[in-house]
């Protein structure tokens, strides 16, 4: 069985993933033949130190980049077969993407910038859905304010609530806590482990911080391009002693 595979069929698997990109003397490696699997109804935590290929590996695994080679799979859909366009209709129906900044349109309202996604899919957003997705996260009564006029804590639910109007299989989030205060970080993580526990949504997370990684069920680690290790039901301090072996 490949490195870090499970035995369940995961939401999401990437298969023999490397990537390059162009430099001044030739290809620049930043993933290498990585295998790994992220199952279904779970939280998986991708950690390494800096540089190890985390946010290169969320793009490969969401459809925003693509492989150098290998395969990733959304279920049984080989995204590296889909053509830009369908890629374009997956990643607004299928997949969730939750940015460190927000990536919030700051002439829109809360409530627009949530309706968004389903206005992209050329539909015309029912408001009962829209103000569900903000319900969801305890923004409801926001829904006329403007990012500029909400703190980052709520930015970053909106942020969230314009991935769930879309009832996508999966979420990836960058770094979701990177900005953030502590407290307000902690809503955050409760917030996307109740998609886990309630919705039954896949999360699938970059993080650097070992206490937003023990919130889930296991924490993937990446190092100089590789899948090297993992934990299972992870603790804070163990994941901040299994990282320190690398950040070493």
């Amino acid at each position: 069985m490949p490195l870090l595979t499970d035995v369940h069929l995961p939401a999401t698997q990437m298969v023999s993933v490397s990537k390059s990109y162009p430099g001044a003397a030739g290809p620049v490696p930043v993933l290498r033949e990585v295998t790994v699997g992220f199952p279904a109804k779970s939280m998986t935590a991708i950690m390494g130190p800096s540089g190890a290929g985390k946010t290169t590996l969320l793009h490969c695994a969401a459809g925003l980049d693509r492989p150098t080679s290998g395969q990733v799979l959304l279920g049984e859909t080989d995204l590296g077969a889909c053509d830009e366009r369908q890629l374009t209709l997956i990643r607004r129906s299928r997949i969730g993407f939750v940015f460190q900044q927000f990536n919030l349109l700051p002439m829109l309202t809360a409530y627009e910038n949530v309706a968004l996604p389903l206005r992209l899919n050329g539909g015309r957003p029912q408001r009962a859905v829209v103000m569900e997705a903000l319900r969801q996260v305890g923004l409801e009564d926001k829904a006329g304010r403007r990012p500029a006029q909400l703190s980052g804590g709520q930015q970053q639910r909106v942020a969230i609530a314009r991935t769930l109007v879309v009832q996508p299989e999966i979420v990836y989030a960058d770094e979701p806590t990177g900005s953030l205060d502590r407290q307000t970080g902690r809503q955050i993580m409760a917030l996307l482990r109740d998609l886990v526990d309630r919705a039954g949504r896949t999360v699938v997370m970059v993080t650097h911080d070992p206490v937003a990684a023990a919130w889930a069920d296991r924490v993937v680690f990446l190092y100089d391009g590789q899948a090297v290790d993992k934990i299972d039901n992870p603790r804070a301090e163990q994941v901040a002693a299994r990282l320190g072996l690398w950040e070493s």
